[in-house]
């Protein structure tokens, strides 16, 4: 899981601050969270050095997860230079993600 990187409340802001990023919101207890997990890990390859992909896990960053409206999990939003500007809820497959994760280009 070396392209996507591992955010918490401390190093949230950092990362998500500058260019595109992607942020998984889930959780350790949650099915379709897993099985998105080697989707996300092939669409972080594929578009290495294009997208930046972190995850937060809401149970253990809660302050992140509460201040992002994250309701429900899988939730996968796209920041742009720290804003929010796009949100997907729940298993995507791999094209779908990928549409995703360009749609600021």
């Amino acid at each position: 899981m070396a392209d996507i990187a591992m955010l918490d409340d401390n190093n949230f802001e950092e990362v998500t601050k500058s260019g595109v990023t992607l942020v998984d919101f889930f959780a350790e207890w949650c099915g379709p969270c897993r099985t998105i997990a080697p989707v996300l890990e092939g669409v972080a390859k594929e578009l290495s050095g294009q997208v930046q992909f972190g995850k937060l896990d809401i149970d253990k960053s809660h302050v992140t997860a509460k201040a992002h409206h994250v309701t429900s999990v899988p939730t996968l939003i796209l920041y742009k230079d720290g804003e929010e500007v796009n949100r997907l809820v729940g298993l995507r497959d791999a094209a779908a993600i990928k549409d995703f994760a360009t749609s600021t280009k």
